[in-house]
């Protein structure tokens, strides 16, 4: 039902020290999708990686509307807490 961009940021979401290995592993789909996924995401301002040691860490901008017409009058953080316990 949702998309495999939504499956990534759900991941990191509940863990945004996760790997790339890690999401992938989770979401089913291969670590270059997921790299694919993260720079779109990086690319709309949603996710911004940041390297502490040998590791990403991901910090999450939520309170961004929704794009489509349909449901821009709600956050990335409304869906995100639908599905998740934050």
């Amino acid at each position: 039902m949702f998309s495999n961009h939504a499956h990534v940021l759900i991941c990191l979401v509940e863990d945004p020290t996760r790997t790339l290995r890690e999401v992938a592993i989770q979401v089913g789909i291969t670590e270059r999708a997921v790299q694919r996924i993260v720079s779109d995401l990086e690319n709309a301002e949603i996710i911004a990686r940041e390297r502490v040691g040998r590791r990403n860490v991901y910090q999450l901008f939520l309170d961004k509307p929704l794009r489509h017409p349909l449901e821009c009058h709600k956050t990335i953080s409304e869906v995100v807490s639908l599905i998740t316990k934050r």
